[in-house]
């Protein structure tokens, strides 16, 4: 998740476009395997947000909905909203960018995104949360309420910063000796606290639970240090003193935390290789994904640690990325298994993806295990970044965006024209077949209940995929020569389904989900 610190020099007001790329099916992602339909596979922008300068954004490695902060304050979210992590008083899933009209009288200067919570801190260095409190997530004192739709008051003063696990809360307050706080599920040493509140909750077999932690609490052990930079994985957290040293602590699986051991650290624990000679400075980036950890040493220099790729072995503790050395990385972040940097006029991502995430487009590769420029923003100033659970958003300097993004579109997709009814079909095709004789013109998918209708690419033919996933009808595009079978394959294009396919065409359009660009 994206890192926090504490600091006015973070909060800069000059704002940007906001791009988007991965999974918008939200309420299947990480649910069914395999890609999903939908999916933005190169930085794309979003109808609601274009010309609104955004600063800052938000999304956590295991989160399915995304927070974005513009330079006013306002607050934006959509996504998943199973449980009200949206703030908008209701679990209605959202598409859009929607502004959380409830936070309209706040300015709101961070964010962090959980499993199903986000918690915001306002100008003013009060803070206050939305989303599942099973756990006591949102910092409010009580877990009466297992789910708040609407935004309640974190007990949290003089807050800085927030970040988010999946189930518990971090912030960094300005308050002396109480630099850090948390709150949330204690499971795995987590919070801190030097315990992780295990108890068997039946007395004639075990079944083990955890006390929820609802009311913020300062970590002890790092009461004579001020926190300056945190960012938090699902189950574990990193953090930066003011002097440059790295504590981790939580889930200590496939070496995330560096101590060159799989033990979890129930209190903070200092990293060793980021010591003496080689603290971090004060500009330096973290990052904190599903089961890996990743900052900026001296001269720049990325080190990671963790679980990197699917395959191989783990790094125990932190190594040197030497495919990214020379690089002035200015911001990090990193979802599930995708990392996302800003780094001089490029943006690069690597990582494991199934949605697009990575962002190199419809033509690039799905995944890549190196570092990879994402060509499209190539000679784009990047002024933020954030990962989620299959997809990924960049924030970029509006100058010439728009031509820019046209232009690498253009060059990654073909233009594609509809044929209409008139359009050059052979007349045989338009004839209504005999009784009894079956059709081969209409062509039905029993197990996807799609419609194939003819179109052209150029002076090629292409297949337009008219289909329904989970009651939402999508527009698929598979570019290719369409195999005639000598003249066999035919596909009747009726009224109805073509009036049908324009409304839907207008609709996708207003929504801005797609950068393809479709002339009749």
């Amino acid at each position: 998740m994206s890192a926090a610190e504490t600091g006015k020099k973070e909060v800069v007001e000059k704002g940007g476009e906001l791009l988007f790329c991965g999974a918008t099916c939200w309420d299947i992602i990480g649910r069914k395997k395999g890609s999903q339909d939908g999916n933005l596979v190169s930085p794309t922008r979003l109808r609601p947000l274009v010309g609104v300068d955004i600063r800052f954004v938000a999304s956590g490695c295991v989160s399915c909905h995304c927070v974005a902060l513009d330079v006013q304050g306002r607050c934006y979210t959509w996504g998943r909203n199973e449980k009200g992590q949206l703030g908008h008083g209701d679990t209605i899933q959202r598409d859009r960018p929607t502004i959380v009209s409830e936070l309209s009288k706040y300015k709101i200067i961070s964010a962090g995104s959980g499993r199903s919570h986000t918690v915001v801190v306002t100008e003013e260095g009060q803070s206050l949360a939305f989303g599942w409190n099973k756990h006591g997530q949102l910092g409010s004192g009580s877990v009466k309420n297992e789910i708040e739709s609407s935004p309640v008051r974190c007990l949290v003063t003089n807050a800085k910063k927030t970040a988010c696990g999946a189930d518990f809360t971090v912030w960094l307050s300005s308050v002396e000796g109480a630099s850090i706080l948390t709150a949330g599920l204690p499971q795995y040493g987590q919070l801190g606290h030097g315990t992780d509140n295990e108890y068997n909750t039946k007395d004639s077999s075990v079944r083990l639970a955890y006390e929820a932690q609802p009311r913020p609490r300062a970590i002890a052990s790092l009461a004579g240090e001020t926190i300056v930079k945190v960012a938090c994985g699902s189950n574990h957290t990193v953090a930066v003193d003011s002097n440059g040293y790295v504590y981790t602590w939580g889930f200590g699986g496939y070496g995330r935390l560096g101590h060159r051991e799989q033990k979890d650290e129930w209190v903070p624990r200092r990293v060793e290789v980021f010591s003496k000679h080689n603290v971090l400075p004060p500009d330096a980036v973290i990052s904190a994904g599903s089961v890996n950890s990743a900052c900026t040493a001296g001269g720049g220099q990325l080190y990671m640690w963790g679980k990197l790729k699917n395959a191989g072995d783990d790094w125990m503790y932190p190594k040197p990325l030497m495919d990214l050395s020379g690089w002035n990385l200015r911001c990090m972040d990193s979802g599930s298994m995708h990392h996302f940097v800003g780094a001089d006029n490029s943006c690069i991502s690597w990582g494991h993806a199934q949605y697009g995430e990575l962002g190199y487009g419809p033509s690039g590769q799905k995944s890549s295990a190196l570092p990879k420029k994402v060509d499209i923003l190539e000679g784009m100033h990047v002024i933020g970044v954030a990962c989620g659970m299959g997809h990924s958003m960049v924030i970029v300097d509006r100058t010439n965006v728009g031509d820019r993004l046209e232009q690498g579109v253009q060059s990654q997709r073909p233009k594609l024209q509809l044929l209409s009814l008139q359009e050059k079909l052979p007349p045989k095709l338009l004839k209504i077949p005999r009784k009894g004789r079956r059709s081969p013109k209409i062509l039905q998918n029993q197990k996807k209940k799609s419609v194939i209708m003819k179109v052209r690419i150029a002076k090629k033919s292409s297949m337009a995929v008219l289909s329904k996933v989970s009651g939402v009808e999508k527009l698929l595009i598979k570019v290719g020569e369409n195999q005639h079978r000598k003249g066999k394959l035919g596909i009747l294009l009726q009224l109805r389904q073509q009036i049908l396919l324009e409304q839907m065409l207008a609709r996708e359009e207003g929504l801005g989900s797609r950068n393809l660009h479709i002339s009749k």
